[in-house]
């Protein structure tokens, strides 16, 4: 009886925070939009792959911009989301340009994972976790 109340608990919890992240990308597109190319970018990554953080490195940062540029959502308007967004684009821009001059793999890998932590801090943030 006790796994069947621990396995409703956990399934409930991970229900809870998969409604939130689903929330947070259902109000605010662009955070969503960056999201698919993080993904796209930052899980390969982790496999020792940069191919495709090198070939959309300029999309990634075009949607940064555009996510620094979007409307955010009334409740996500803090200064500490607003910051974490200003800091996407910057490092985004910056990553790209890293690409653009040809920089070593280990530096392009922990630009990516950096900017990776960034957009967490966001999401995080989105649902008041502490950061």
């Amino acid at each position: 009886m006790k796994r069947i109340g621990l396995l409703l608990f956990v399934l409930c919890t991970w229900g809870i925070s998969s409604l939130q992240a689903q929330s947070i990308f259902e109000k605010w597109g662009e955070l969503k939009q960056f999201h698919g190319v993080m993904s796209q970018t930052f899980h390969p990554s982790e496999e020792g792959n940069l191919e495709p953080i090198k070939t959309r490195s300029k999309e990634m940062m075009e949607k940064a911009a555009i996510l620094a540029k979007s409307k955010i959502p009334q409740e996500y308007q803090t200064k500490k989301i607003l910051q974490a967004v200003k800091r996407l684009e910057k490092d985004s821009e910056a990553l790209h340009q890293m690409i653009e001059q040809k920089a070593s793999n280990e530096s392009i890998t922990k630009s990516l994972s950096a900017l990776h932590d960034v957009f967490h801090e966001i999401v995080g943030l989105c649902r008041n976790e502490k950061h």
